[in-house]
């Protein structure tokens, strides 16, 4: 390299950063000096320019963390939720199946009861004396557990809580009124246990 060539590289290096032989290095963001300083030192021109790139995707990577945070506690939530929900569900309606299974039985025992006639002093009464018993204590022990009759006889029908199994036709009688009642439905306390079989007028 010329010695004109080498003068005029060493002018524009201290003209653009001040650097010299021996001096601290004093780049700024325009320097132009190249890769490295008069003095020796590595540029620093475009450190600044990359560490405000890194501090920004820093930033967004931590916003980007954040938020997927906030997602997953939201899930987490939301998930003991809805199992506390089926939880409780389970617990409120955990005799249902036992109570559906006393109905069978509580209609044998109407059916055996409706043989009783007028005069409590004969045979069959007296025989019938302990069914009475035993379907009062069924009737106390589903009261026990919030099962309640519909009561549907001369009502509206309603399909929620009623089943036609027959129609009817009654004259002075309202169409869709529940004229009888074949088989008791039951409430299990907001829950349908069994619906009413019935007759409905025309």
């Amino acid at each position: 390299m010329s010695k004109d060539k080498k003068k005029k590289i060493e002018e524009v290096k201290e003209e653009n950063c001040g650097c010299t032989e021996g001096k601290e290095c004093t780049c700024g963001d325009d320097c132009e000096c190249g890769d490295e300083c008069n003095c020796g030192d590595s540029c620093s021109c475009h450190e600044e320019s990359d560490i405000d790139d890194e501090r920004e995707l820093l930033g967004k990577r931590i916003k980007d963390l954040e938020e997927a945070l906030l997602r997953s506690q939201a899930e987490l939530i939301n998930y003991k939720k809805r199992k506390d929900e089926e939880t409780d569900r389970i617990i409120k309606y955990a005799e249902e199946d036992i109570l559906k299974g006393f109905l069978p039985i509580l209609d044998n025992f109407e059916r055996a009861i409706g043989m009783d006639d007028d005069n409590p002093n004969d045979e069959v009464s007296k025989f019938l004396e302990g069914f009475k018993l035993m379907y009062k204590q069924i009737q106390e022990l589903l009261n026990k557990f919030d099962v309640k009759e519909i009561d549907a006889l001369n009502k509206e029908f309603d399909p929620s809580v009623h089943n036609a199994v027959a129609m009817d036709k009654k004259e002075g009688v309202k169409s869709g009124t529940v004229t009888e009642v074949l088989q008791k439905g039951y409430m299990y306390k907001d829950r349908v246990l069994r619906t009413a079989m019935v007759k409905v007028n025309e």
